[in-house]
């Protein structure tokens, strides 16, 4: 069996493809900063002294670490309505990949928080600063500068996850393929094409977010 490669098929579709990796983008971009958001108000609340507001953040993280995104996907998709609460598929997938990218972020946070020395807290304290004073101006910075690394790998791997969310029809860079695949039936070009975009947008991310860490979080050399 022999097969002719032929990427010159895919010549009237690279408006397509450039539309898909643009709503890819978009859509990652929504999610990290939904999900960064989400992620240092659940670390916060994981440290709370109130017990009911530390156990909603621990159930939250570890009900979305530990099932499947794509199982989440369809539950928001297609197990809301159920109870009446719909979404249209590009809505559903910013809603399930900002609460994925939240809860995984929720630890890398709550792990830098972690690192830092109990002496910052109590010297906030000392200084008359309230407990999210301490936080906001003392803590969150040098936070983010030890784990910013593992939150920038997680958020190239929230792009990469966005190829799910086709499984409900929200439109992005796979679910566009897909339809470009039924109409020119090119699947072996059509893919080679669409991984090479990817990977051209993960390692645009991770370029960004390498100057986001020099730029903010890098100690001057003196």
């Amino acid at each position: 069996m022999t097969y002719e490669f032929d990427f010159s098929v895919l010549l009237p579709y690279w408006e397509q493809f450039l539309r898909g990796c643009w709503l890819t983008v978009l859509l990652s971009t929504i999610a990290i900063l939904a999900g960064l958001s989400i992620g240092i108000v659940t670390a916060l609340a994981k440290q709370s002294p109130i017990a009911w507001v530390r156990l909603a953040a621990t159930t939250y993280v570890e009900a979305i670490r530990n099932t499947p995104f794509l199982v989440q996907v369809f539950f928001i998709y297609f197990g809301l309505p159920a109870i009446g609460i719909s979404f249209q598929p590009w809505s559903a997938a910013v809603l399930a990949l900002s609460l994925n990218c939240g809860a995984f972020s929720a630890e890398v946070i709550r792990g830098g928080i972690d690192a830092i020395s109990r002496g910052q807290f109590e010297a906030g304290a000392a200084l008359g600063l309230k407990r999210l004073q301490v936080y906001r101006y003392i803590v969150l910075k040098p936070a983010l500068r030890i784990i910013f690394p593992a939150l920038s790998g997680q958020f190239v791997l929230a792009l990469l996850t966005t190829s799910i969310v086709s499984s409900i029809s929200a439109e992005e860079l796979t679910s566009i393929a897909q339809s470009i695949d039924t109409l020119t039936f090119r699947s072996f070009e059509i893919y080679v094409v669409t991984t090479v975009l990817y990977l051209v947008m993960a390692l645009g991310f991770a370029h960004i977010f390498k100057a986001v860490d020099r730029a903010y979080f890098s100690y001057p050399v003196k």
